[in-house]
């Protein structure tokens, strides 16, 4: 998964200069294209900000001490639910039960853990 990568890869290079969407593909051996639109998305959402020119490029704002890796999925993929095109949509369909506390455990375990968590290691 790209996103939390990006961030994290940000988060360890530099807080101050901008780096631009090619070196950060070029780390991720992703498009540079497909990570402009990403990073579109997470400057909307406040994650990152962009910085023109030159020098220009992406920089973390200022409180990505406090991500999670919650904050950043959502921020690209939307909080819609994972299991939301359930074919059995009534309340007592048992496999939407088993999906609704298995999303939730996962989106706990995900907000718990901060970006900031790995670039302290």
């Amino acid at each position: 998964m790209t996103l939390p990568h990006t961030v994290l890869y940000m988060a360890q290079e530099s807080l101050e200069q901008p780096i631009g969407v090619k070196q950060l593909a070029e780390t991720q051996s992703v498009s540079p294209t497909y990570l402009s639109k990403i990073l579109t998305k997470l400057a909307k959402e406040g994650i990152v900000r962009s910085v023109s020119g030159v020098n220009g490029g992406y920089t973390l704002t200022s409180y990505w001490e406090e991500l999670s890796f919650l904050d950043i999925i959502q921020a690209i993929e939307g909080k819609a639910s994972i299991f939301e095109d359930c074919l059995y949509q009534h309340e007592d369909c048992e496999i939407k039960q088993v999906m609704l506390i298995a999303e939730e455990k996962l989106e706990q375990e995900l907000r718990e853990r901060k970006i900031v968590a790995l670039v302290k290691k």
